[in-house]
């Protein structure tokens, strides 16, 4: 074999330029760039070197063989052309790898089987012995590219992939691999930071990936000193002289490395499960001097290194994957830039997202930015100086105090964020309308009410308060509008909701309202469980407002159930379609007789009988779970107060059929007249704005319309919310 190969190294996306950068410091000549990988040449002391050494590769492929191919056959004799015996026993194991397609080649499956045909044709004995196929830990690992009609055949000389370092065996939900890591450090400046003795805090350190990397880097650590196994452990290529000297030298640099005074790497975590974990992998690395991991919170984050020592700060904080996480986020990012700016001036910090527009919200200017990949996710690195003239933030920070002194960097690093232009006219509107809704909320002793219903078309959100806490739901965007824009508008929106209604950003909920179809609406959103009681018109109801896209309790029909309680006493009330409800609590409290409640879920009839009893009215209060129609059919009970709010649409599994309260509420309110007790009242609702009453239900009962009077001052601004109808036998 020759003493100089092709190498060619494989890397995520995006790392090609600070791994060729890196290769060349290791010894790798004639680099060249490729998508995802580099190619170079090398002698085989800098092949062994590349594996130990390098922090950002994910393997070291060393190339046998380039070929011209045309078709299957050509695959075949070109890999069974290589004297294979030079690399593998007779009796040896091997895997093959095959990317690539083309040259009559279609399925990677296929080709890696010809290439592994080839190999075990080429070796199998006179005494019949064949190499077998071992995936896991085979004695060669056989990687072909397909690439243009040319086949690039490797033998991977580092086995498992290179940002398997070994000590990770614990992980949290969203891992960033260790040569991803160790890139994002590298971009982040922090061999520069340590090579002058710096510190490094992560205030968002799951399991300690960034920790560990930055130690072995700080401590001219090799970062796959402690793999046991490599690719070329079994190769018949392998030198084991040449191989025991790289190691040998790299075992001399990291007990050099870690015989100096350690530096000041801190980690906090808010989530105590991870604490333990992240432990473990610190001290698997051999780096518990160096590193420590303390359980902490984003909003308290303070790195405290000995003699004012300043240094880096780097964090990956989530990203938001459910629908409705931008709130939480959003007030995340605030938190950590806020401690940034109260906590480490005079740091550097680096915050790798794949929400960049959540980095903008920071408060803090980046003077640089990087583009990387995680896996499929396009990610940016955000680099900042910490100085008050990197800072956002609010208007008085270019003013003096009233003696005409210059204010403190204290004054200035502690003063909110500003707000944009856009969030500002957003927060000017919701201040608007809270000052006028919240002194008839008082008055009229409302805890929860609609403060903001797309009054802006560019911000349409619905803004409802609940006691101290906010629920928001984003209208989706028509197709029309750029998402990026309609982001932004929605960030806008949250980074003002605290400021402007004074309330805790940790309780303010996003969802996200479209188009539903059948039950879609009352699907789950969440698993939290968490139910708060509100208090409406002297009664007690539970509402929750992040595990469905309803919260339990509808604003807009306050009215309506006021008027229930008002009008209930002495009688038989009816509530179809009942939700949680909310209405038959009304009705109770106004002094009912009996109630009958119906509907289809039991999760919603749970939550009644919950309300019901935290009222103290779990007698005389019937809950019955059905089809609504098949129920009044069946029924022969007379009501003297009838409420019914149908969906527009339900295709629920437990009913037959689909309704379709357009097409089908002549049916039904012909069925629940049926049920009024001569002199009683049925009221009815429904929330479909096409919704046309028909004309044959005016002839046969007295019927008003009551839309006007069933909204409060909350749904002025938007009359078409629902619409209502009071109707009696003639």
């Amino acid at each position: 074999m020759s003493d100089r190969f092709e190498l060619y190294l494989t890397c995520p996306k995006g790392l090609e330029g600070l791994l060729a950068e890196e290769a060349k410091g290791l010894g790798l000549e004639d680099v060249r760039e490729h998508t995802s990988a580099i190619r170079g040449a090398a002698d085989m002391e800098t092949a062994y070197r590349l594996c130990l050494w390098s922090r950002l590769a994910n393997r070291v492929l060393l190339v046998l063989k380039r070929f011209a191919m045309k078709n299957a056959d050509d695959l075949y004799d070109g890999v069974h052309a290589v004297d294979w015996a030079d690399h593998l026993a007779a009796d040896g194991t091997l895997a093959v790898e095959f990317s690539g397609h083309g040259s009559g080649i279609d399925n990677t499956h296929f080709g890696a089987l010809k290439v592994k045909d080839a190999i075990v044709d080429k070796l199998r004995n006179r005494e019949g012995l064949r190499p077998s196929v071992e995936k896991i830990d085979p004695d060669v690992r056989v990687h072909l590219r397909l690439d243009r009609g040319e086949a690039i055949l490797s033998l991977d000389l580092s086995g498992h992939s290179l940002h398997q370092r070994g000590y990770r065996l614990q992980q949290g939900a969203a891992p960033l691999k260790e040569n991803l890591a160790a890139a994002v450090l590298i971009r982040a400046g922090w061999p520069r930071i340590a090579a002058a003795g710096g510190a490094l805090a992560d205030p968002m350190c799951g399991v300690g990936t960034f920790l560990v990397e930055a130690a072995m880097i700080a401590a001219d650590m090799a970062p796959n000193l402690k793999r046991e196994r490599w690719g070329f452990t079994a190769w018949l290529g392998h030198v084991p002289a040449l191989w025991r000297k790289v190691h040998d030298e790299a075992q001399v640099r990291a007990e050099a490395g870690l015989a100096k005074p350690p530096l000041w790497i801190r980690g906090y975590e808010a989530d105590p499960r991870l604490i333990q974990p992240g432990r473990n992998n610190v001290e698997r690395a051999g780096l518990g001097d160096w590193v420590k991991i303390y359980q902490g919170e984003v909003a308290s984050f303070e790195p405290r290194p000995d003699q004012n020592q300043k240094g880096l700060v780097i964090s990956n904080p989530p990203y938001g994957e459910r629908l409705g996480d931008e709130a939480s986020l959003l007030y995340l990012y605030q938190n950590l830039g806020e401690r940034l700016r109260q906590a480490c001036m005079g740091w550097e910090a680096a915050v790798f997202t794949g929400a960049p527009e959540l980095g903008k919200r920071m408060g803090i200017r980046s003077h640089k930015q990087y583009a990387f990949w995680n896996g499929a996710l396009p990610c940016k690195l955000l680099l900042f100086k910490v100085q008050p003239d990197q800072f956002v933030t609010g208007e008085r920070r270019e003013a003096q105090a009233d003696d005409d002194q210059p204010r403190s960097r204290e004054a200035i690093a502690s003063e909110p964020a500003r707000l944009s232009e856009g969030a500002q006219m957003f927060a000017n509107r919701l201040q608007k309308n809270f000052k006028q809704l919240g002194k008839w909320a008082r008055r009229e002793q409302v805890g929860c009410y609609r403060v903001y219903d797309a009054d802006m078309p560019e911000y349409a959100l619905a803004v409802d308060l609940y006691q101290d806490w906010v629920h928001v739901q984003e209208y989706a965007a028509p197709r029309s509008v750029d998402p990026e824009k309609a982001q932004a508008r929605l960030l806008d929106a949250l980074s003002a909701i605290p400021q402007a209604l004074g309330v805790d950003p940790q309780r303010v909920v996003l969802k996200r309202r479209e188009r539903q179809s059948g039950t879609r609406q009352y699907e789950r959103q969440g698993t939290e469980g968490r139910f708060m009681e509100v208090v409406e018109g002297g009664v007690k109801l539970l509402v929750n407002l992040t595990d469905y896209l309803d919260t339990g309790l509808f604003l807009d029909h306050r009215p309506m159930r006021m008027r229930i309680q008002r009008e209930a006493a002495g009688k038989r009330f009816l509530n179809l379609f009942c939700y949680t409800a909310t209405a038959t609590v009304h009705a109770a409290k106004g002094g009912a007789r009996s109630t009958t409640s119906v509907d289809l879920s039991k999760t919603y009839l749970d939550w009644a009988r919950r309300n019901l009893s935290l009222n103290g009215f779990s007698e005389r209060n019937r809950l019955e779970q059905g089809d609504v129609m098949a129920w009044l059919e069946a029924n022969r009970d007379s009501y003297e107060l009838i409420f019914i709010d149908p969906p527009t649409f339900s295709n629920s599994k437990r009913m037959e059929g689909v309704f379709d309260v357009q097409r089908d509420h002549v049916q039904l309110l012909d069925l629940a007249m049926a049920r009024l007790a001569p002199g009683g009242v049925l009221y009815f609702s429904n929330n479909f704005r096409k919704f046309q009453l028909d004309e044959h239900l005016m002839a046969r009962y007295a019927v008003e319309e009551i839309s006007a009077q069933t909204l409060d001052p909350d749904f002025a601004r938007n009359n078409r919310i629902h619409r209502a109808w009071r109707l009696q036998l003639r």
